[in-house]
Protein backbone atom coordinates (compact mmCIF):
# COMPACT_ATOMS: atom_id res chain seq x y z
CA UNK A 1 0.00 0.00 0.00
CA UNK A 2 1.26 3.43 -0.81
CA UNK A 3 1.97 5.82 1.82
CA UNK A 4 -0.02 9.13 2.37
CA UNK A 5 3.51 11.20 0.99
CA UNK A 6 3.95 9.54 -1.71
CA UNK A 7 0.43 9.86 -2.37
CA UNK A 8 0.02 13.46 -2.80
CA UNK A 9 2.19 13.96 -5.49
CA UNK A 10 0.13 12.00 -7.54
CA UNK A 11 -2.98 13.80 -6.15
CA UNK A 12 -1.58 17.15 -6.93
CA UNK A 13 -1.00 16.01 -10.83
CA UNK A 14 -4.75 14.49 -11.66
CA UNK A 15 -5.92 17.69 -9.78
CA UNK A 16 -3.53 20.11 -12.14
CA UNK A 17 -4.50 18.15 -15.17
CA UNK A 18 -7.86 18.33 -14.22
CA UNK A 19 -7.94 22.25 -14.24
CA UNK A 20 -6.09 22.07 -17.52
CA UNK A 21 -8.74 20.00 -19.21
CA UNK A 22 -11.16 22.51 -17.32
CA UNK A 23 -10.03 25.48 -18.22
CA UNK A 24 -9.30 24.36 -21.74
CA UNK A 25 -12.69 23.34 -21.97
CA UNK A 26 -14.07 26.20 -20.43
CA UNK A 27 -12.57 28.27 -23.20
CA UNK A 28 -13.97 26.00 -25.97
CA UNK A 29 -17.21 27.12 -24.71
CA UNK A 30 -17.19 30.72 -24.04
CA UNK A 31 -14.75 31.80 -26.74
CA UNK A 32 -14.08 29.19 -29.45
CA UNK A 33 -16.72 27.25 -31.60
CA UNK A 34 -18.87 26.27 -28.71
CA UNK A 35 -19.78 29.36 -27.89
CA UNK A 36 -22.07 29.54 -31.17
CA UNK A 37 -25.22 27.30 -31.84
CA UNK A 38 -25.12 24.74 -34.28
CA UNK A 39 -28.75 25.35 -35.32
CA UNK A 40 -27.51 26.46 -38.76
CA UNK A 41 -25.94 23.36 -39.93
CA UNK A 42 -29.68 21.61 -40.08
CA UNK A 43 -31.38 25.11 -40.94
CA UNK A 44 -29.95 24.71 -44.69
CA UNK A 45 -29.61 20.92 -46.11
CA UNK A 46 -25.94 22.22 -47.23
CA UNK A 47 -24.57 25.16 -45.38
CA UNK A 48 -21.48 25.87 -43.13
CA UNK A 49 -20.51 28.32 -40.29
CA UNK A 50 -19.22 31.21 -42.09
CA UNK A 51 -18.69 33.08 -38.30
CA UNK A 52 -18.94 32.68 -35.05
CA UNK A 53 -18.66 35.67 -32.55
CA UNK A 54 -16.13 34.29 -30.54
CA UNK A 55 -12.26 35.69 -29.67
CA UNK A 56 -10.61 32.43 -30.53
CA UNK A 57 -12.72 31.49 -33.44
CA UNK A 58 -14.23 34.54 -35.69
CA UNK A 59 -14.37 34.52 -39.49
CA UNK A 60 -13.79 31.37 -41.34
CA UNK A 61 -16.00 32.77 -44.63
CA UNK A 62 -13.18 34.74 -46.17
CA UNK A 63 -10.54 32.04 -46.19
CA UNK A 64 -13.09 29.52 -47.06
CA UNK A 65 -13.28 30.76 -50.18
CA UNK A 66 -9.95 32.19 -50.67
CA UNK A 67 -8.33 28.88 -49.92
CA UNK A 68 -10.92 26.80 -51.59
CA UNK A 69 -11.49 24.96 -48.21
CA UNK A 70 -15.31 24.79 -49.53
CA UNK A 71 -15.22 23.58 -53.06
CA UNK A 72 -18.61 23.15 -54.17
CA UNK A 73 -19.86 27.08 -52.82
CA UNK A 74 -16.69 28.05 -54.62
CA UNK A 75 -18.01 26.14 -57.57
CA UNK A 76 -21.60 27.65 -56.85
CA UNK A 77 -20.28 31.14 -56.58
CA UNK A 78 -18.32 30.52 -60.02
CA UNK A 79 -21.29 29.13 -62.02
CA UNK A 80 -23.94 31.55 -61.04
CA UNK A 81 -25.00 33.56 -63.46
CA UNK A 82 -25.97 36.26 -61.50
CA UNK A 83 -23.63 37.39 -58.95
CA UNK A 84 -24.30 40.17 -55.52
CA UNK A 85 -21.13 41.43 -54.06
CA UNK A 86 -20.60 43.32 -51.01
CA UNK A 87 -21.11 43.08 -47.16
CA UNK A 88 -22.88 41.79 -44.73
CA UNK A 89 -25.49 44.76 -45.36
CA UNK A 90 -25.93 42.85 -48.64
CA UNK A 91 -25.81 39.05 -47.46
CA UNK A 92 -29.04 39.79 -44.88
CA UNK A 93 -30.62 42.18 -47.50
CA UNK A 94 -30.80 39.66 -49.99
CA UNK A 95 -31.06 36.10 -47.88
CA UNK A 96 -34.70 36.22 -48.49
CA UNK A 97 -37.28 33.97 -49.96
CA UNK A 98 -38.34 36.98 -52.17
CA UNK A 99 -34.46 36.56 -53.47
CA UNK A 100 -35.52 33.00 -53.59
CA UNK A 101 -38.72 33.47 -56.14
CA UNK A 102 -37.50 35.39 -58.62
CA UNK A 103 -34.03 33.29 -59.43
CA UNK A 104 -36.58 30.17 -59.30
CA UNK A 105 -38.82 31.52 -61.85
CA UNK A 106 -36.11 33.14 -64.08
CA UNK A 107 -34.60 29.62 -64.02
CA UNK A 108 -31.21 31.19 -63.88
CA UNK A 109 -28.73 29.98 -60.83
CA UNK A 110 -27.78 32.90 -58.68
CA UNK A 111 -25.20 33.50 -55.34
CA UNK A 112 -24.69 36.19 -52.60
CA UNK A 113 -20.90 36.58 -52.49
CA UNK A 114 -20.59 39.23 -49.21
CA UNK A 115 -18.54 39.37 -46.70
CA UNK A 116 -18.26 40.50 -43.37
CA UNK A 117 -16.19 43.72 -41.87
CA UNK A 118 -17.77 45.79 -44.42
CA UNK A 119 -15.69 43.96 -46.91
CA UNK A 120 -14.58 45.60 -49.88
CA UNK A 121 -12.98 45.48 -53.94
CA UNK A 122 -9.72 45.37 -52.20
CA UNK A 123 -10.41 41.80 -51.38
CA UNK A 124 -13.27 40.67 -53.60
CA UNK A 125 -11.14 42.05 -56.67
CA UNK A 126 -8.21 39.76 -56.21
CA UNK A 127 -10.79 36.68 -55.20
CA UNK A 128 -12.50 36.74 -58.12
CA UNK A 129 -9.96 36.59 -60.23
CA UNK A 130 -9.23 32.96 -58.30
CA UNK A 131 -12.70 32.23 -58.46
CA UNK A 132 -13.14 33.23 -62.59
CA UNK A 133 -16.85 33.60 -62.28
CA UNK A 134 -18.62 33.03 -65.93
CA UNK A 135 -21.61 35.94 -64.42
CA UNK A 136 -23.79 37.75 -66.60
CA UNK A 137 -24.76 39.75 -64.36
CA UNK A 138 -22.97 41.81 -61.50
CA UNK A 139 -24.70 43.09 -58.41
CA UNK A 140 -22.79 45.57 -56.08
CA UNK A 141 -23.79 46.75 -52.99
CA UNK A 142 -21.60 50.45 -53.21
CA UNK A 143 -22.02 51.00 -49.47
CA UNK A 144 -18.20 51.52 -48.55
CA UNK A 145 -17.75 48.41 -51.49
CA UNK A 146 -15.36 50.69 -53.65
CA UNK A 147 -12.14 51.54 -51.12
CA UNK A 148 -8.77 50.16 -51.19
CA UNK A 149 -8.39 49.93 -47.20
CA UNK A 150 -7.43 46.08 -46.42
CA UNK A 151 -10.02 44.68 -43.60
CA UNK A 152 -8.68 42.34 -40.60
CA UNK A 153 -9.29 39.30 -42.39
CA UNK A 154 -8.28 40.47 -45.82
CA UNK A 155 -4.97 41.44 -44.38
CA UNK A 156 -4.48 38.52 -42.85
CA UNK A 157 -5.23 36.48 -45.98
CA UNK A 158 -3.13 38.59 -47.98
CA UNK A 159 0.03 38.84 -45.57
CA UNK A 160 0.38 36.23 -43.26
CA UNK A 161 2.15 33.24 -43.98
CA UNK A 162 0.16 30.91 -41.20
CA UNK A 163 -3.17 32.01 -42.08
CA UNK A 164 -4.21 29.23 -44.11
CA UNK A 165 -3.18 26.81 -41.53
CA UNK A 166 -5.51 28.58 -39.39
CA UNK A 167 -8.38 28.50 -41.05
CA UNK A 168 -7.97 24.73 -42.01
CA UNK A 169 -8.10 24.00 -38.31
CA UNK A 170 -11.37 26.06 -38.26
CA UNK A 171 -12.95 24.16 -40.66
CA UNK A 172 -11.68 21.03 -38.50
CA UNK A 173 -13.53 22.52 -35.37
CA UNK A 174 -16.90 22.71 -37.69
CA UNK A 175 -17.41 19.28 -37.34
CA UNK A 176 -16.39 18.62 -34.15
CA UNK A 177 -19.42 21.46 -33.48
CA UNK A 178 -21.73 19.84 -35.51
CA UNK A 179 -21.37 16.35 -34.14
CA UNK A 180 -21.41 17.15 -30.91
CA UNK A 181 -24.25 20.48 -30.32
CA UNK A 182 -26.34 18.82 -33.31
CA UNK A 183 -26.74 16.35 -30.15
CA UNK A 184 -26.30 18.03 -26.97
CA UNK A 185 -27.55 21.36 -27.73
CA UNK A 186 -27.41 22.69 -24.30
CA UNK A 187 -23.50 21.95 -24.79
CA UNK A 188 -23.13 24.77 -26.71
CA UNK A 189 -23.98 28.52 -26.90
CA UNK A 190 -26.37 31.67 -28.34
CA UNK A 191 -23.63 33.51 -29.38
CA UNK A 192 -24.39 35.46 -32.88
CA UNK A 193 -23.05 33.52 -36.02
CA UNK A 194 -24.18 33.24 -39.07
CA UNK A 195 -24.40 30.23 -42.08
CA UNK A 196 -24.01 30.33 -45.56
CA UNK A 197 -25.64 27.98 -47.98
CA UNK A 198 -23.33 26.63 -50.37
CA UNK A 199 -25.56 26.82 -52.70
CA UNK A 200 -26.65 30.47 -53.79
CA UNK A 201 -24.62 31.91 -50.71
CA UNK A 202 -27.65 32.48 -48.62
CA UNK A 203 -27.08 33.55 -45.10
CA UNK A 204 -28.55 32.70 -42.22
CA UNK A 205 -27.84 33.84 -38.76
CA UNK A 206 -28.40 32.57 -35.39
CA UNK A 207 -28.06 33.69 -31.66
CA UNK A 208 -28.46 37.70 -32.24
CA UNK A 209 -29.43 40.42 -29.72
CA UNK A 210 -32.39 41.83 -30.94
CA UNK A 211 -31.97 44.39 -27.83
CA UNK A 212 -30.41 46.69 -30.38
CA UNK A 213 -33.03 46.85 -33.10
CA UNK A 214 -33.07 50.26 -35.18
CA UNK A 215 -35.51 51.97 -37.68
CA UNK A 216 -33.47 52.48 -41.09
CA UNK A 217 -32.37 55.96 -41.57
CA UNK A 218 -30.39 58.59 -43.90
CA UNK A 219 -27.57 59.28 -42.98
CA UNK A 220 -25.69 62.70 -42.51
CA UNK A 221 -23.64 63.65 -45.63
CA UNK A 222 -19.94 62.65 -44.96
CA UNK A 223 -15.80 62.61 -46.29
CA UNK A 224 -17.34 63.91 -49.94
CA UNK A 225 -13.80 64.73 -50.14
CA UNK A 226 -13.06 61.23 -50.59
CA UNK A 227 -15.62 60.63 -52.76
CA UNK A 228 -13.58 61.28 -56.12
CA UNK A 229 -11.58 59.09 -55.00
CA UNK A 230 -14.26 56.22 -54.65
CA UNK A 231 -15.76 56.90 -57.79
CA UNK A 232 -11.95 56.44 -59.23
CA UNK A 233 -11.95 52.89 -57.44
CA UNK A 234 -15.43 52.29 -58.95
CA UNK A 235 -14.75 52.75 -62.74
CA UNK A 236 -11.40 50.17 -62.13
CA UNK A 237 -13.27 47.97 -60.75
CA UNK A 238 -16.37 47.51 -63.04
CA UNK A 239 -13.85 47.71 -66.19
CA UNK A 240 -12.08 44.63 -64.86
CA UNK A 241 -15.81 43.01 -64.48
CA UNK A 242 -16.23 40.81 -67.81
CA UNK A 243 -19.79 41.78 -68.62
CA UNK A 244 -21.55 45.26 -70.19
CA UNK A 245 -21.47 47.89 -68.37
CA UNK A 246 -25.40 47.88 -68.27
CA UNK A 247 -25.23 44.13 -66.70
CA UNK A 248 -23.20 45.37 -63.44
CA UNK A 249 -26.29 46.73 -61.28
CA UNK A 250 -25.42 49.24 -58.35
CA UNK A 251 -27.47 49.43 -55.10
CA UNK A 252 -27.26 50.11 -50.69
CA UNK A 253 -29.32 48.21 -48.90
CA UNK A 254 -30.67 50.45 -46.34
CA UNK A 255 -29.54 50.75 -42.21
CA UNK A 256 -29.46 52.84 -39.91
CA UNK A 257 -27.92 56.25 -41.15
CA UNK A 258 -27.84 54.83 -44.99
CA UNK A 259 -24.70 56.82 -46.81
CA UNK A 260 -27.77 56.79 -49.74
CA UNK A 261 -26.12 60.03 -51.11
CA UNK A 262 -22.38 59.12 -51.42
CA UNK A 263 -23.36 55.48 -52.93
CA UNK A 264 -25.82 58.26 -55.48
CA UNK A 265 -22.63 60.28 -56.28
CA UNK A 266 -20.68 57.25 -57.50
CA UNK A 267 -22.77 55.82 -58.91
CA UNK A 268 -23.67 59.24 -61.29
CA UNK A 269 -19.70 59.39 -61.33
CA UNK A 270 -19.33 55.80 -63.42
CA UNK A 271 -22.70 56.76 -65.06
CA UNK A 272 -24.90 53.97 -63.78
CA UNK A 273 -28.39 54.04 -62.34
CA UNK A 274 -28.31 53.41 -58.39
CA UNK A 275 -31.55 50.94 -57.71
CA UNK A 276 -32.58 52.08 -54.13
CA UNK A 277 -36.04 51.26 -53.41
CA UNK A 278 -37.13 53.45 -51.02
CA UNK A 279 -39.98 51.79 -48.35
CA UNK A 280 -41.80 53.08 -44.80
CA UNK A 281 -40.89 51.15 -41.55
CA UNK A 282 -37.85 49.13 -42.34
CA UNK A 283 -35.78 48.18 -39.44
CA UNK A 284 -32.56 46.59 -38.57
CA UNK A 285 -32.48 43.50 -35.86
CA UNK A 286 -28.82 45.15 -34.80
CA UNK A 287 -28.52 48.88 -36.38
CA UNK A 288 -26.82 47.54 -38.86
CA UNK A 289 -28.58 44.85 -40.90
CA UNK A 290 -32.35 44.44 -42.08
CA UNK A 291 -34.46 42.02 -39.84
CA UNK A 292 -36.17 39.09 -41.85
CA UNK A 293 -39.82 41.06 -42.76
CA UNK A 294 -37.38 44.20 -43.79
CA UNK A 295 -35.47 42.24 -46.26
CA UNK A 296 -38.40 40.42 -47.53
CA UNK A 297 -39.49 43.74 -48.24
CA UNK A 298 -36.43 45.49 -49.79
CA UNK A 299 -35.66 42.68 -51.93
CA UNK A 300 -39.01 42.17 -53.72
CA UNK A 301 -38.70 45.85 -54.29
CA UNK A 302 -35.42 45.84 -56.00
CA UNK A 303 -36.62 42.90 -58.23
CA UNK A 304 -39.99 45.10 -58.95
CA UNK A 305 -37.20 48.15 -59.78
CA UNK A 306 -34.41 45.96 -61.33
CA UNK A 307 -35.80 42.83 -62.92
CA UNK A 308 -36.64 43.66 -66.42
CA UNK A 309 -32.53 45.00 -66.30
CA UNK A 310 -31.45 41.85 -64.98
CA UNK A 311 -33.53 39.76 -67.47
CA UNK A 312 -32.06 41.72 -70.78
CA UNK A 313 -28.90 40.93 -69.22
CA UNK A 314 -29.76 37.64 -69.26
CA UNK A 315 -31.15 37.47 -72.95
CA UNK A 316 -34.57 36.75 -71.69
CA UNK A 317 -36.01 39.61 -72.49
CA UNK A 318 -39.58 41.21 -70.84
CA UNK A 319 -41.71 39.38 -68.96
CA UNK A 320 -44.71 39.96 -66.84
CA UNK A 321 -43.89 41.07 -62.86
CA UNK A 322 -42.79 38.41 -60.36
CA UNK A 323 -44.90 39.44 -57.05
CA UNK A 324 -44.35 38.30 -53.44
CA UNK A 325 -47.32 35.83 -53.68
CA UNK A 326 -47.46 34.88 -57.42
CA UNK A 327 -45.14 31.89 -56.34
Amino acid sequence: MLKLPAIRPAIYIALLVLAMVGTYLFKLRTQGIFACSAEGYYASTSAYLGYCNATAYGDYDHGALWFDLEPETVRFAADADVLFIGSSRMEFGFSSQATDRWFAAAAVPHYLLGFTHTENQAFVGPLLARIKPRAKVYIINADQFFQDNETGPASQILHDNDIQRRYKEKKLWQRAHRSLCTRLRAVCGHQFAYYRSREHGHWKFRGVDSNHATSVTEGPIGDQDQWDQYAALAKQFIASLPVKRDCVILTIVPYRDTMSAEAKAIADAVGLELVNPQLEGLRTFDGSHLDLPSAERWSQAFFDAAGAQIRRCLGQGSTTRIAAGDL
